[in-house]
């Protein structure tokens, strides 16, 4: 199945030839959350062309009670048959974009505010492709955080439950016609990699959903817990998704330019530009739960000043070397969010900031050469080198302000999140820790 269909007729076609008993309709709440319900075969003609109604009221910051009518139409395109599934009777899945009653584009659906923002990309001439490197975890069980190893980056290890665990998750991938590049071990232990092959951001969003899933559903088989948790376990590294991106005109790299020392065309310098201005407003949706922040701390490879550079890793975009003849490769590596993120919001605003730095034009900063981490704080001012907000908090209360942000999530689903965020941080501040009980009990 890796062929994108693209009509209702092929579709119909397939589920005759594959003899499908069900289909799951998905979509993605305002978190991030795959949501779904499915239908038989028999509603799958009204559904590909009126779509299915569902109540809304119950999904993140979709719909308060009195306007909970929601259309799920499905996407032809993203027609999969799910491997995990029974092979008696075959499951099919396709995403699905959500509609008001009266037929139109629901404004807190997060597809619809990627395409709303790919929409922009595309009337300035261009595509946004984007290659995310997701991060995650094995553990025994949800309830614990036990290794199943003390390997580290790139490491084979005897015997290694994990890695055949992650070649099955690789061919599940495959199969649901998702290229996956590489898969690996990470820097801490139990910690692994799968690295997908960049195409356009809205196919690749649907892909990070379907990639979290899968990755989960192998690992329960096998009777192991996946999770993409940013930061689960203290002093070790966390999870991060450092985010390829590149804007193409046509099959043309428009962040290519064989006569720059960086190789680096002035589209791809005022990209990145945008991002870093705007780093501190989009932060907390590309790392937007209290735990993202415990990642975002020095000394663990994640980004937290806000800089750039060609090797160096310390710093918050990364520019990968150019190899000569793959001018199509040229790129910028965003490595803040973290895999916990909704990636149809976090590729919407990043792009958004890149976006705004090419209309506008921002100038770019000298690159940072030298390891940020060892350096002073007296020395990063000089430098001009700021940080990320460093918690949730900070990070929310900077993404109110931000008119960027409001504009790319579009005022609904801006105000849901504002809400929900700080909410979060409220539940959260009152929590009494096992750090706080173990520390404070005995003496105070």
């Amino acid at each position: 199945m890796k062929k994108r269909l693209k009509t209702k007729s092929e579709i119909l076609r397939l589920v005759k030839e594959y003899k499908i008993r069900y289909i799951r309709l998905w979509f993605t709440d305002v978190l991030g959350f795959l949501k779904g319900f499915t239908i038989t075969i028999d509603e799958l003609p009204r559904a590909l062309e009126d779509g299915m109604g569902f109540d809304g009221s119950s999904i993140e910051g979709f719909a308060r009670i009195e306007e909970s009518d929601m259309i799920a139409k499905p996407d032809p395109t993203t027609f999969a048959i799910l491997p995990w599934e029974s092979k008696e009777q075959p499951v099919a899945r396709m995403f699905c974009d959500i509609y008001t009653p009266d037929g139109k584009s629901f404004e807190g659906d997060p597809r619809y505010i990627l395409k709303k923002n790919l929409a922009r990309a595309k009337k300035m001439g261009f595509t946004y492709y984007v290659g995310p490197e997701l991060e995650y975890f094995y553990f025994n069980n949800p309830n614990n955080t036990v290794v199943l190893d003390k390997g580290s980056y790139f490491d084979l290890t005897p015997l290694d439950v994990a890695q055949s665990v992650r070649n099955e998750t690789v061919s599940v991938l495959e199969e649901l016609g998702i290229v996956v590049e590489y898969s690996h071990h990470e820097v801490a232990s139990s910690q692994h990699e799968i690295d997908l092959r960049y195409t356009d951001a809205l196919t690749m969003a649907d892909n990070v959903m379907t990639y979290r899933l899968v990755v989960k559903e192998i690992a329960q088989t096998k009777g192991l817990h996946a999770t993409f948790m940013p930061k689960p376990i203290y002093e070790i590294n966390g999870s991060g998704m450092h985010t390829h991106q590149s804007l193409f005109r046509g099959n043309t790299n428009a962040f290519f330019d064989k006569k720059d020392k960086f190789h680096l065309s002035p589209i791809a310098k005022y990209f990145i530009a945008g991002l870093l201005k705007h780093a501190h407003e989009i932060t907390s949706v590309t790392n937007q739960w209290v735990n993202s922040y415990k990642r975002l701390v020095p000394g663990y490879e994640a980004p937290v000043y806000i800089c750039w550079a060609q090797m160096n890793r310390s710093a918050l975009i990364r520019v990968p070397m150019y190899k000569p003849g793959k001018e199509n490769s040229t790129r910028i590596e965003y490595r803040a969010p973290d895999p916990a993120c909704n990636p149809y919001l976090a590729f919407s605003v990043m792009l958004a900031a890149g976006l705004e730095g090419i209309e506008k034009k921002y100038p770019l900063p000298e690159p940072a050469n030298d390891n940020i981490y060892a350096m002073s704080e007296e020395e990063r001012k000089r430098h001009g080198i700021k940080s990320l907000p460093e918690d949730l908090l900070e990070a929310i209360k900077i993404t109110e302000k931000s008119e960027l942000v409001r504009k790319a999530l579009g005022e609904p689903l801006f105000d849901f999140f504002i809400r929900n965020k700080k909410l979060e941080w409220d539940e959260y501040k009152q929590q009494v820790t096992h750090y706080e009980i173990s520390k404070y009990l005995p003496i105070l």
